[in-house]
Order: structure tokens, then C-alpha cells, then sequence
């Protein structure tokens, strides 16, 4: 059985001064391809598009008047900020929010209008939670933690109360994206309480999966590097109370990748004609890993959508690896014959398969490389069956649909060879985005190697990514990882990278 203590908080827990009683909407078109009963938690219908106003309102409300008498102080590169500066403007007390200087303009001014107090400081949310305890201390404020605080949880937990209210199914399970845990500890808490048969599975991205690291581990772990695509749940570390929560109730946690994460935010706007943000769409690409993995149907399935505070100009590189999540666009390297008529017998092989790219560069006057984009009708298996066909055929073919570096770089850049450097390796660069930050990069990668290559391309995030060919003498390697590392940016290396071989080395 759940936790009476978090029971009871829940149940008395003050958000609708704030807080609105968001749909819980059938989504028909996904559960008739999924073949189960799937329901939308729309949290992206709340007044600041967030579930996370809950929370912060119910902590304010759980303060005196003599803590709140300077106002209160958060850390947070977004949804959290905006439920703080709410909660407060609807208290009438002063809210100061610190945020990274990286933070896009649209989630600063969102809190502007919401009467707070915006802090511009460091690159990073870690930067940013340092320097606001440290002006917590200074001007007395009160810190208002965006996940690891009972109040804080229990406001989130009020959704719960709200889904059971709102079917008469029996619920088989439900979907709760995960970042600090605040949001899945508080349902899982309820729910576990009073109906404890309904499995509560979480749903992190696979490269940002603090809680599952955590949960595997025994106990709070820090994670080295975090994914920043779904930046509304990448923490480093999950809390302490959070993380007891998550190991007492979650039955389940699932991670999922970029692709899948943008595959569900097609399927949400097609059954709602809204769009979320990347961790909104987290708890619908759960569910569709989880029918898939363990072959169910007509179950009833509840997901709960987040978030929907997305910066318009992300929407280009979501929509772009949509289709490659769905498994309805595969990305293929292939090599043909340059000679009369091998593009038309290729074109034969592709069939009626309609073409969403198409990049050729001439190599040299026996081959040509093509980087293509096929839709597909049947997934996976049509996948396999169209590389099979062409290997059959003769031609040499790499299948890049899962080849991060081809999706984010090489498909932009197919025909970049040059032919006159013997000791290029290639690497793949994240920074913080800010004005200026492309120089700052430049100038720390210095004038000591050649750069031989360069990609760089803004995807409307936080962070900015780079694929850098450097051009450096065997016996300079050494100095050139040290200087790398000493850099202190995110990197890896794709010199050994098939899409690399093919089109541009």
C-alpha cells in the first residue's frame, strides 16, 4: 500500500487557486493504430502550459505570511520558473527566478509577464541553482525546489486524484515522464494508495536517465552527461526524497530516443492539433514502446502530457525526426555504379516508395555515393526487407536511420570530400546556445590544428552542435585529446563513422 502521510497531503493540497482541472482526453486515432484504449493528461492546458504551477502553488500555500515576507527564490531554465512567478504574482509577493544565461528569450520574457524577477546567470541549471542558494541566504528568501520537496510533490500528486475522477475504466497503467522525479513520485504515491493493482511506469530519455541509473544503483547517482533534447526533464541528479518515492511505487521505468520523442508529438498533435514540448511528448512515446515490447492489446492506458512550452524554431528538427521515430522514413548511404542507367535500376528497386531526399556526389569514375530518404508503409520489417533487396541487388548499402551523427550533420552536407588532407579526424561538438557562442567555441578549439571541416546548424534549443573535421599530425594526437578535454565541452568522436567513410572523408 501507498504512503498515508502523502496521501492525506495530497488530498489537502491547495493548487486550484492556480490551477485548472485539465482534460483528460481519448486519443482515437492512437489507440486505433495502437490497439489499445490510450488517454492524454493535457497538463499542456494549464495557464503557464505546465503541470509544474501545481507544485510551486502548493508550497507557497504551505508557508506563512513571515516566511513569505521577502518572497520567494527558484532555479530553473523554464516550466518551473513560470509556476513560481505565478504562484507568487497570485500571492502577491516578490519572486525572484534565476536562469541560465543560455535560457531562449521566450521562457524569460514568459516570466517577466508573470511579475518575476529574472536572474541571468551561468550556462548551465547547475550554475544557476548554485548562485540562487547563494541569494537565498543573502536576501533572505525562501528557495522553492522544482522536485525534491513534499509540498512540492504533493501538488503534483493532485493530478492522480484528478485521473480517477475522471474515467470509469479500470486503468491498466500510467505513463509519467520523469526529470527530478517530483511529478512521477507524487501519482505514484496517490495511486499506489489507493488503487495499488494500477501499474505506474516512468518514462526517461535515454540519454538523460538519471532516476532509472538511480534506481539500478541503490541510491541517488550524478549522471556525467545529460541529453539536453528534452530539456524540460534533463537533470543531472534526481532528489533524495524523490528518488525513495520512485524506488518504494514505480513499477516500471522506460527510456526512449529523440526520434521516438518526436514521433510522439506527431501523434499528439494529430489526435489534438496541439504540440508539445519534447518531455510532453515523452509519456505517449513510453506507451508505444511498451505495447510494442510486450504485445498488448485493449488496455486502458493513461499518459500525461507535461508540457507544451517549445520554442517555434525546434519544431523544423522535430518534424524532420518524426518520421524516422515512427520507423515511416528510413535514411540509407549507397554506393552505385557510375556508369549509364545504375540510377534508374536503383530507382526500379526503390519501387513506388515515395522519396523524401535525395543526395548524390560524384566519387570517382567507377562509383557514386547517394544519402536517400525512403517512406516506408510497414515499419521495421519493410526496413530490413528494402536493405536485403538492395544488397541482393549488388549495391553496397549502410542503413544511417540510427546513425545520430548522418541525421544531425551528413544529410546536410553530402558532397563535402576533399581530397587533399591525410590526417582529418572528425568530431562531434555540443555547447551552450547564446549569442556569441559559435565564436567563443572557435576561439577555444584555437589556431594550432587546421579546421577541415565544419557543420554547424542551430536546432532551437539550448545548445548548439557542431561536426568538426580537425586536421592533425600523427605525432600531435595527444596533445590534441588533452586540449580537447581540457576544452570542457561535450564531444564525441566519429572519425570510424560508416556516413563519414562514405560521404565525406
Amino acid at each position: 500500500m501507498g504512503d498515508t502521510d502523502y496521501l492525506q497531503r495530497i488530498q489537502n493540497a491547495s493548487v486550484y487557486d492556480v490551477a485548472v482541472v485539465s482534460p483528460l482526453d481519448f486519443a482515437r486515432n492512437l489507440s486505433a493504430r495502437q490497439k489499445n484504449r490510450i488517454w492524454l493528461k493535457r497538463e499542456d492546458l494549464q495557464p503557464v502550459f505546465s503541470f509544474k504551477l501545481r507544485g510551486a502553488y502548493n508550497k507557497l500555500a504551505a508557508l506563512s505570511d513571515g516566511e513569505l515576507a521577502n518572497g520567494v527564490i527558484c532555479s530553473s531554465a523554464g516550466n518551473h520558473a513560470q509556476g513560481v512567478a505565478l504562484a507568487a504574482q497570485c500571492r502577491g509577493i516578490r519572486s525572484v527566478i534565476v536562469m541560465p544565461v543560455t535560457t531562449p528569450s521566450i521562457k524569460v520574457d514568459a516570466v517577466l509577464a508573470l511579475g518575476g524577477e529574472v536572474i541571468l546567470f551561468g550556462d548551465t541549471y547547475d550554475d544557476a541553482y548554485a548562485h540562487a542558494r547563494e541569494l537565498e541566504k543573502q536576501r533572505d528568501l525562501v528557495f522553492i525546489h522544482p522536485f525534491d520537496d513534499t509540498d512540492v510533490i504533493a501538488g503534483q500528486g493532485t493530478i492522480a486524484v484528478e485521473i480517477l475522477q475522471q474515467t470509469t475504466e479500470d486503468i491498466d497503467a500510467i505513463f509519467v515522464p520523469i526529470g527530478g522525479g517530483g511529478l512521477i513520485a507524487g501519482i505514484a504515491a496517490y495511486i499506489k494508495s489507493v488503487q495499488p493493482n494500477i501499474r505506474i511506469i516512468g518514462v526517461e530519455p535515454d540519454d538523460s536517465a538519471a532516476m532509472r541509473d538511480s534506481i539500478a544503483a541503490g541510491e541517488p547517482v550524478v549522471l556525467d552527461h545529460v541529453g539536453i533534447f528534452a530539456d524540460g526533464v534533463a537533470v543531472r541528479r534526481v532528489g533524495d526524497e524523490t528518488f525513495r518515492l520512485c524506488q518504494q511505487y514505480v513499477d516500471e521505468i522506460i527510456t526512449v530516443d529523440t526520434d521516438q520523442i518526436c514521433a510522439a508529438i506527431r501523434d499528439i498533435f494529430e489526435d489534438t492539433r496541439s504540440i508539445v514540448e519534447p518531455a510532453g511528448g515523452l509519456s505517449v512515446a513510453g506507451v508505444k514502446k511498451y505495447i510494442a515490447d510486450n504485445h498488448i492489446e485493449n488496455q486502458t492506458l493513461i499518459t500525461i502530457n507535461c508540457g507544451a512550452n517549445v520554442n517555434f524554431d525546434r519544431l523544423r528538427h522535430i518534424a524532420e525526426r518524426a518520421a524516422v521515430g515512427e520507423q515511416t522514413e528510413m535514411l540509407l548511404a549507397i554506393e552505385i555504379p557510375e556508369e549509364p542507367g545504375s540510377f534508374r535500376r536503383f530507382c526500379e528497386l526503390i519501387g513506388r516508395r515515395g522519396i523524401t531526399e535525395f543526395n548524390y556526389r560524384y566519387s570517382d569514375r567507377k562509383k557514386a555515393h547517394i544519402f536517400v530518404g525512403v517512406q516506408l508503409s510497414r515499419g521495421a520489417l519493410e526496413r530490413q526487407e528494402l536493405v536485403t533487396e538492395l544488397n541482393d541487388a549488388g549495391y553496397p548499402v549502410e542503413d544511417l536511420s540510427d546513425n545520430e551523427m548522418a541525421k544531425l550533420h551528413v544529410r546536410h552536407m553530402v558532397g563535402g570530400r576533399s581530397a587533399g588532407i591525410a590526417n582529418e579526424r572528425l568530431f562531434r561538438f555540443e555547447f551552450p546556445e547564446r549569442p556569441g557562442a559559435l565564436l567563443e567555441f572557435l576561439d577555444a578549439i584555437g589556431t594550432d590544428w587546421n579546421i577541415s571541416l565544419f557543420h554547424y546548424r542551430n536546432h532551437g534549443s539550448d545548445y548548439g552542435r557542431i561536426l568538426a573535421g580537425i586536421d592533425v599530425p600523427e605525432n600531435e594526437t595527444a596533445e590534441l585529446e588533452a586540449h580537447l578535454t581540457d576544452l570542457g565541452y561535450t564531444h564525441w568522436e566519429e572519425s570510424d563513422n560508416p556516413a563519414y567513410a562514405m560521404f565525406l572523408s
